[in-house]
């Protein structure tokens, strides 16, 4: 792990409560996408981040924080940051890290803001395996939680391997994509997950659930699916 000094160089509100956070680094730095960096608060209290950027883009790194009044956790980075202007990070972290030597077809699964992290594996998979059959699950509570939708389904333009499905748990009027849970999506349209890699960002407790059913319902290897979740449950 290397611990970095960085300049905020831009915050932007996307919605209410998620900023993008873009950070210029004082030296150079790799990681792995997928995997995240840690928001060093002081010596004792490290707070983990997924970058949504991707590993190809060495000049800067992207987040995106979901912080509210009812996250105060992530609030307290956002107060510092628009504050200080400066962070420390320590980098790089986790081991649900995008496996870039399979050609198996790739599901990617994110609740709300875990989208930072298959953003980061979803645009290196296009960079370095542009035909390989990709499908991304995105749920949110509501459609303005899925501020990052005109921009994938713009992709799915340039790549018709793409899939990209958004699912909301509160439809409101004028919405014409799925509803209810990113899981039940998954599961309703998929007879087998065999032979299928699987990236899930979210609760631990949906990650959970993905493992047991995706495996008992579906086929899926274990050995094939990874979340940081994973190493805590």
């Amino acid at each position: 792990m290397t611990t970095l000094s960085c300049k905020v160089t831009s915050v932007e509100a996307i919605t209410e409560t998620v900023y993008r956070v873009r950070l210029f680094p004082d030296s150079p730095f790799s990681f792995r996408a997928g995997q995240y960096l840690m928001v060093v608060m002081d010596q004792r209290d490290k707070r983990p981040f997924s970058m949504a950027s991707t590993p190809s883009e060495k000049k800067f790194i992207e987040l995106h924080i979901g912080a509210s009044e009812l996250n105060l956790y992530a609030m307290a980075v956002m107060d510092k940051i628009l504050d200080q202007k400066m962070i420390n990070v320590d980098i790089p972290h986790g081991k649900a890290w995008f496996r870039q030597s399979s050609t198996n077809p790739l599901l990617l699964i994110a609740g709300g803001t875990g989208f930072s992290y298959t953003r980061s594996i979803l645009l290196t998979a296009l960079e370095e395996q542009p035909e390989r059959q990709i499908s991304i699950y995105w749920g949110g509570r509501e459609s303005q939680h899925l501020y990052e939708l005109a921009e994938l389904q713009l992709l799915t333009e340039r790549y018709p391997n793409l899939v990209v499905v958004p699912v909301v748990e509160q439809s409101e009027n004028g919405w014409c994509g799925r509803t209810g849970t990113v899981l039940k999506a998954v599961l309703e349209d998929f007879g087998s997950l065999a032979n299928h890699d699987i990236y899930i960002a979210g609760r631990f407790e949906m990650a959970k659930i993905a493992r047991e059913r995706f495996c008992s319902e579906r086929d899926a290897s274990a050995d094939n699916m990874y979340s940081d979740a994973f190493e805590f449950i």
